[in-house]
């Protein structure tokens, strides 16, 4: 820091020391801000696919995106996700993209009460009804609520995921009882949420599954 580097000695990283060093989620990135005045931010942005579509405008270093996978190529054919389309979201003007991104903020009396979000693909949508849940219907904490195991059906292929060791046996019995076809995964997501408590405070959690942390000032 104190002295500048020849430019002749400056070289390329080899191979090993940038798989070692270089990471790329392959996720989707959520932000939740709250000010002092309860202005809420609830941001989910995303390249689709890992590395979008693997294109680069020239010269700008911007990468962009394979949004286009959220239309379906024909009816009833999966995207990425296994989400499945309809002739409402052909790849055509007028059409309706067949999006999972679910940033939300809820409103108790017209005053802010939570907003929160997650990466994930096609699990976004229940990541984020379950911890609306867990705070609004169960009285977690926001802390509980985000880190809480998860469950996912999106309809089609027709499973249940369930987080690996995330429920209790008594209750994956049940469920197969009940006809559901279960299938066990690592976790997923990287959520994150703010909550106005009771008495007045903000109280953020990020998700332990994954990047990110709560901050205050």
């Amino acid at each position: 820091m104190s002295q500048a580097t020849p430019s002749n000695k400056v070289k390329a990283a080899d191979p090993q020391t940038l798989n070692r060093l270089a990471w790329e989620s392959p996720e989707t990135t959520h932000l939740t801000v709250v000010d002092r005045e309860r202005n809420v931010v609830s941001l989910t942005f995303t390249v689709n696919g890992g590395f979008g579509a693997g294109v680069v405008a020239a010269g700008t270093g911007i990468l962009l995106n394979n949004e286009m996978d959220d239309f379906a190529v024909a009816p009833g054919v999966p995207n990425l996700f296994g989400l499945v389309g309809g002739e409402a979201n052909a790849i055509a003007p007028g059409k309706t993209p067949l999006s999972s991104m679910t940033p939300v903020i809820v409103t108790e009396n017209g005053k802010f009460r939570l907003a929160a979000g997650a990466p994930g693909g096609s699990t976004i949508i229940t990541t984020v009804l379950q911890i609306v849940l867990n705070v609004l219907v169960y009285d977690m904490n926001v802390g509980d609520a985000v880190a809480a195991p998860r469950i996912h059906h999106q309809w089609q292929p027709d499973r249940l995921l369930v987080e690996r060791t995330g429920l209790p046996v008594v209750v994956l019995e049940e469920l197969r009882r009940r006809g559901h076809q279960i299938q066990e995964r690592e976790d997923w997501g990287n959520a994150n949420a703010i909550v106005l408590t009771p008495d007045g405070w903000l109280e953020g959690a990020a998700d332990p599954r994954g990047e990110g942390t709560a901050k205050g000032f």
